[in-house]
């Protein structure tokens, strides 16, 4: 008998699916402590949970029978996936369950802002009759800024449209193939977004690149008429920003779902009219409930049946899978992937990947992959891997072209990456020296050689005399220690690029003092491990 544990609050249809599934059964232990789940997991073949239960490396230690962990939900920020990976225990989630609930929640916030629906509602059940101090605003062709064009934004754009807004979409990384169809006019610069839309509705994951996006500097570009929403996650719009803002005047109203810490620390919102504050409500209706619960019960048995695998966050390493040097091959493109991400601001137009020489002979679908999930990583919110990362590049519109050529150029072997987006085209070539070092070995075709290893550090800048030593100065100020170098130089062009590894990521001051060197025309920072 396969025995699937239940930690937390499940719609009964999910329960039922598995009960009703031959050979499986349903445990429900819900409101359970870490040390007691510890306890008891290794009893069971599965488990499912949502957000209120933590599966740490502790609760992992001795996993018993555990095959499979299905989150129902998106999020996985409170399973330790890696700790999860080294004990072989397969861990997928249901990513479209809650796509039209959290849509719908952020229309209805923009709706009841717009017409003080909350702040109306009090001061009638206070006895008050005051029509004309609660005088709202129409959505008729009022402009809705989106932030972020994945499957919620573009639900969102969908559902505005009805209300005859005009969408000015702008997302980091593509735009989607139906954005124009459904009447979307996107943007290649936030700056439009800030300075034009009525409305600004965030829809991105929180990672380095959106922590804080919005915050006291963007909401000066805005009209003071604006109304800010976040349905996505804590902290991507600034709060302690957003509370000067909104006390003192300067933008119309905001709208709060989700916050930094959950259950928020303080409840200072809570004191203005115009800012509305849900308790992470997005996803909860009863159709989104039922809808993830009857899908991770069935993910689960289907992973723990021997079926197919569908929603994995971690699927197995290709390193016991494929030769020694494509293994080595996919970790080297998965970092250029990286490297690219960083160094090719802009929406992605097309994506090519070649392979040169002896690796050309090879089966090299893990390598792409690999690619893949470096150059999209940092745009999702949820892990990235060979078995997901196709199918999510594919949603935003994102193809990879694969060429190989057996004839060998300056090394036995390599793999070329060269993305194009609506500001850059970026190359980026490497090799793997001796069957094991990882080298990048080309960047923009400038030659040289470089370790993509820890924090690394890209120049684009005039070719003269002093550039390593003013670097190096810069770092040694900073306590920061070179690695290893990489210098290109064009000198028909006068123009060089310098790759360096570091043994720590440059903090904002060092990165402020290096790019106003005076021979700096573009710098980038990325960690690539």
């Amino acid at each position: 008998m396969i025995k699937v544990l239940i930690t937390d609050k499940l719609a009964q249809e999910g329960i039922d699916l598995l009960n009703s599934t031959d050979g499986v059964e349903a445990v429900v232990k819900t409101g359970i402590g870490e040390d007691e789940l510890a306890e008891i997991i290794g009893e069971h073949d599965g488990l499912i949970i949502r957000s209120g239960t933590k599966v740490t490396a502790n609760v992992l230690a001795n996993p018993g029978k555990l095959k499979a962990i299905a989150r129902a939900g998106v999020g996985v920020d409170n399973i330790d996936v890696a700790a999860a990976t080294r004990k072989g225990i397969l861990v997928m989630n249901t990513p479209g369950g809650n796509t039209l609930s959290a849509a719908e929640h952020t229309m209805a916030l923009i709706l009841a802002m717009s017409r003080n629906v909350v702040p109306a509602c009090n001061s009638l059940k206070g006895g008050a009759w005051d029509r004309k101090k609660y005088l709202g605003n129409q959505l008729n062709n009022k402009v809705l800024g989106l932030i972020g064009l994945g499957r919620i934004g573009m639900a969102v754009a969908k559902m505005a449209r009805g209300f005859n807004m005009k969408i000015l979409g702008y997302d980091p990384l593509a735009v989607p193939a139906n954005a124009e169809k459904l009447g979307v006019e996107v943007t290649d610069g936030l700056e439009r977004v800030f300075k034009e839309a009525d409305y600004i509705s965030v829809h991105v994951p929180r990672n380095t690149q959106t922590l804080n996006m919005i915050g006291a500097e963007q909401i000066k570009m805005m009209k003071p008429t604006v109304r800010l929403i976040n349905c996505a996650r804590g902290g991507i719009i600034n709060e302690d920003a957003l509370y000067d803002a909104l006390a003192e005047k300067r933008i119309a109203g905001a709208a709060l779902d989700v916050y930094p810490t959950e259950p928020p620390e303080n409840t200072r919102f809570s004191g203005f009219e115009n800012c509305l504050v849900t308790p992470h409500l997005g996803a909860s209706t009863s159709e989104a409930q039922i809808e993830v619960a009857v899908e991770a019960a069935q993910i689960l048995v289907d992973a723990l049946k021997g079926g197919p695998v569908r929603n994995a966050l971690n699927a197995p390493s290709v390193t016991g899978a494929v030769p020694p040097i494509v293994s080595r091959y996919a970790e080297l493109a998965q970092r250029i992937g990286t490297l690219v991400s960083t160094i090719a601001p802009g929406h992605i137009k097309d994506v090519d990947v070649q392979y040169r020489g002896s690796i050309a002979e090879m089966a090299v679908e893990s390598v792409t992959l690999n690619f893949a999930i470096g150059l999209l990583q940092k745009h999702f919110d949820m892990p990235l891997n060979v078995v997901n990362v196709s199918v999510l590049a594919k949603e935003r519109g994102i193809s990879i072209d694969e060429t190989k050529n057996t004839e060998a150029k300056d090394v036995a072997a390599s793999f070329t990456a060269k993305v194009v987006t609506d500001k850059v085209t970026r190359t980026v070539t490497g090799s793997v020296f001796g069957g094991t070092l990882l080298r990048i070995i080309e960047i923009d075709g400038f030659n040289m050689e470089m370790t993509p290893q820890g924090a690394v550090l890209v120049i684009f800048n005039d070719d003269k005399p002093g550039v390593i030593g003013s670097v190096g100065t810069v770092c040694g100020r900073h306590n920061i220690n070179i690695c290893t170098m990489g210098v290109g130089q064009k000198p028909a062009e006068q123009k060089a690029t310098l790759a360096v590894s570091l043994d720590k990521e440059p903090d904002a001051k060092a990165i402020e003092e290096l790019g106003k060197l005076e021979f700096v025309n573009e710098i980038y920072v990325c960690k690539l491990d």
